[in-house]
């Protein structure tokens, strides 16, 4: 028996009777019910935004703040 994965909508989409999937939501699909709104950009695997959203917070450098040119003067 196929089996479900977890995906996560990045853009609404008409799920039928009338009703839109919102922004955030989780929905169980299988692989070939999901293939063509991953191609359209609208949902995606959520362990793989997870996996993005850890790596960006890893590598984010941080920063510490510009100091104040001073320039000496010329004699």
């Amino acid at each position: 028996m196929p089996s479900r994965k977890q995906y996560t909508v990045l853009l609404p989409f008409p799920s039928g009777g009338g009703h839109w999937s919102s922004i955030g939501q989780k929905l169980e699909l299988l692989d070939v019910e999901a293939n063509a709104l991953r191609s359209a950009g609208r949902l995606e695997l959520t362990s793989v935004l997870e996996a993005r959203k850890q790596t960006s917070d890893t590598q984010a450098i941080p920063t510490t703040p510009a100091k104040k040119a001073t320039t000496k003067k010329a004699e």
